[in-house]
């Protein structure tokens, strides 16, 4: 891939997302970022829009031993994505897979809520335009998650905003939200990762996503 072709960095590409989505402007959104590269994301769009920035707490779900080979998401206050996961019985093939996994994801969103808020309430997307952004989508499990726990809030419009994704995970988070906003959308051939969009995509830690949170200026 042609360097022409890839965002910068994560600001970049937020700062871009920010012009494509002006025209929100005037309805005074609520941007929420999923962690960690979302918030870096998260926090341009918030900048460009005049307008706060809030965390959604999701985790992918994936198999033992192959974390990365992602089957699902779940997230705070009860997200699961896809649903069906729930209705899964003990019986059902992979059962126990699922559950070690659920169980242990839910325990790390629970960690990462309590470090990320310290004690305050989530910010509520109730009767507001709702912003959900991140630095990309591959499968669109974690970001399906995060729409759904937006969603719950019952807000006037769920806007999906991301620099670039997968065919099939744009697909999938399309039917989470009432708008998809996509700056680069991947058509045809295999979409390998996220990062490969990136000229430079460094590991964002939950130090910066707390500092990011609270306003600091804070480098990849």
């Amino acid at each position: 891939m042609e360097a022409s072709q890839r965002f910068a960095d994560r600001r970049e590409a937020g700062s871009r997302l920010a012009d494509a989505l002006q025209d929100v402007r005037d309805a005074e959104p609520v941007v929420f970022g999923i962690p960690r590269g979302g918030v870096v994301v998260g926090q341009e769009v918030g900048a460009g829009l005049g307008c706060p920035l809030e965390v959604l707490v999701v985790r992918k779900l994936g198999y033992p031993g192959h974390e990365e080979a992602g089957f699902g998401a779940v997230g705070e206050e009860g997200a699961l994505v896809p649903e069906a996961l729930s209705q899964m019985r003990p019986r059902d093939q992979g059962y126990e897979i699922v559950q070690r996994s659920l169980e242990a994801k839910r325990a790390e969103v629970e960690e990462r809520v309590a470090l990320y808020r310290r004690g305050r309430p989530r910010r509520s997307a109730r009767d507001a335009t709702a912003i959900v952004v991140d630095d990309g989508i591959a499968t669109g499990y974690t970001f399906a998650a995060g729409l759904a726990i937006a969603r719950a809030d019952r807000p006037r419009r769920l806007i999906a905003a991301v620099p670039v994704a997968s065919a099939e995970g744009a697909e999938l988070v399309s039917r989470y939200c009432d708008e998809l906003r996509l700056l680069r959308p991947v058509e045809g051939g295999r979409f390998f990762a996220v990062s490969m969009y990136y000229e430079g995509f460094g590991q964002v830690s939950d130090e910066q996503v707390v500092d990011l949170l609270d306003g600091k200026p804070c480098e990849e």
